[in-house]
């Protein structure tokens, strides 16, 4: 049977309905994972190595609420080896990011990065196979409008930039398979359990990145580390892990496009950079369409 597109009333894992602690849930764990960024200006390690501790950091946490979780038992192989799974891509996913941030302008890698919210999208009115109308039909419009006035004002079209673009663009494809993978795995096991495998399996990677590409790994400050591992990885993907399951790939989409906007913001409040009247007006936008999402709409036409 083809699962359809829930934008008002997902349901939980047990078929009850979701309720809004688990939209406030998505929505919070995406505004955690906003200040991301801004958390790694202030490490003093390499980009590949604010990663490794990232996961290393709050990975023995993890372990521990995965025990309660589970009360000591191993999950199944199956879902030992989705989580595991989706742990690689999302440590290829950091490692592509923080390398093409190196190859391009910042701009252009949080447009391309963000493509994650169009892929799913996608990939939800796939799923259904319905196009979706009334306010979700809005609300995707609205969405990635006003992503694209925020982003797109300051990115810049150029060869030199072809490689860090397309690594962006590989950042995000590789995010979208990591959510779609927790998304499965999380109807076998708990959050935290899917969490605490991921992690580990992504840290190998981000570490052989780093060795490889010479960076600074052991840090003189370990203050925005430790934030970074709280705020990050416990509260920020805790939130988003946990209420995956309850909600569509569509929606999980649109609500990633949170990221941007508190970025830019916090760049605004932090850094001093200047937000022009069209990224204001940009970041309404996607604000008044997380609103819309969670209006009733009515049914969603077959394709």
């Amino acid at each position: 049977m083809t699962a359809k597109i829930e934008s008002v009333d997902p349901t939980s894992e047990a078929g009850a309905p979701a309720g809004r602690w688990a939209f406030s849930a998505l929505v919070g764990g995406n505004l955690a994972l906003s200040l991301t960024a801004m958390v790694v200006r202030f490490a003093d390690t390499g980009p590949m190595a604010v990663g490794v501790w990232r996961l290393t950091l709050a990975l023995p946490i993890l372990l521990l609420l995965m025990w309660r979780e589970t009360g000591g038992r191993q999950p199944s192989g199956r879902a030992l080896s989705i989580a595991a799974g989706a742990g690689i891509f999302f440590g290829l996913d950091l490692a592509a990011w923080h390398i093409g941030i190196l190859q391009t302008k910042v701009a252009n890698a949080t447009l391309f990065g963000n493509s994650a919210s169009l892929l799913l999208v996608i990939w939800g009115i796939l799923l259904s196979r319905t196009l979706p109308r009334g306010w979700q039909a809005l609300a995707i419009l609205l969405s990635f409008a006003g992503s694209a006035l925020l982003m797109g004002q300051s990115y810049e079209a150029s060869s030199a930039y072809l490689v860090g673009d397309l690594l962006s663009l590989l950042a995000g494809a590789l995010y979208t398979g990591y959510v779609l993978m927790m998304q499965r795995v999380r109807g076998e096991i708990g959050p935290w359990s899917a969490l605490a495998i991921s992690s580990a399996a992504g840290i190998p990677i981000l570490l052989g990145a780093a060795v490889a590409l010479g960076e600074t790994i052991l840090p003189n400050d370990w203050t925005p580390l430790i934030v970074l591992a709280l705020m990050s990885q416990l509260v920020g993907q805790g939130l988003l892990i946990w209420a995956l399951p309850r909600f569509s790939p569509l929606v999980i989409g649109l609500t990633l496009l949170v990221q941007p906007v508190v970025a830019a913001i916090a760049g605004w409040l932090i850094f001093g950079e200047t937000l022009s009247a069209t990224e204001i007006f940009g970041g309404s936008l996607v604000a008044a369409a997380l609103v819309l999402i969670r209006l009733p709409s009515r049914a969603a036409r077959p394709i």
